[in-house]
C-alpha cells in the first residue's frame, strides 16, 4: 500500500485534534450541487417558490454543507487515503446564499486495532450550528 503524502498516521492522531474549512455559499454552488446530486427541489433553485416557504428565500442543500466534512477528512485529518465509513447528520438551521459556512471536525475516539477514527462534525454560520453529527473514518494500514 502506498504511503499517502499528506496523511496523518493513526498513531499520531490524538483525541481533541480539530480541523476546519470555510466556504461562502453562492448561487453557482447551489446550482452546481443540484446538477451533481439531482436534487432540484425548488426551495433551492426557485426564488419565487422559496419566498413562499417557511425559509422566505432560497436555501442551500443540507448535504452540500455536510460534504465539507469529506473535504476535511480527505485533506487534513486523517488526510489522503482515508475512507468514510459512516456519518450521522442533524440539520438544525437553513443556510442561505451569502452565508459563510465553517465545517469543523474533532477527534473524540480512536480504535487503533480496527484502524478507525471517530469525529464530532459541526457546520456553523457565525456562532449558530447549522449541521452536526458524528463520523467514522477508516485509515488503511501503511506498509
Amino acid at each position: 500500500m502506498a504511503n499517502f503524502l499528506g496523511s496523518i498516521p493513526i498513531e499520531e492522531i490524538k483525541i481533541g485534534m480539530t480541523a476546519s474549512y470555510s466556504q461562502t455559499i453562492t448561487d453557482a454552488d447551489i446550482k452546481a450541487f443540484a446538477g451533481i446530486s439531482g436534487d432540484r427541489n425548488p426551495v433551492h433553485l426557485d426564488e419565487e417558490y422559496a419566498s413562499k416557504s417557511r425559509y422566505k428565500k432560497r436555501i442551500a442543500h443540507g448535504l452540500m454543507t455536510a460534504s465539507y466534512f469529506s473535504a476535511l477528512f480527505g485533506t487534513k485529518i486523517p488526510g489522503e487515503g482515508c475512507v468514510y465509513v459512516s456519518q450521522t447528520l442533524n440539520f438544525k438551521r437553513p443556510v442561505y446564499i451569502g452565508d459563510t459556512v465553517t465545517a469543523i471536525v474533532e477527534v473524540f475516539k480512536i480504535d487503533i486495532k480496527k484502524s478507525r477514527v471517530f469525529f464530532r462534525t459541526t457546520c456553523k454560520v457565525g456562532h449558530s450550528i447549522v449541521t452536526d453529527g458524528e463520523a467514522e473514518i477508516y485509515i488503511p494500514k501503511r506498509k
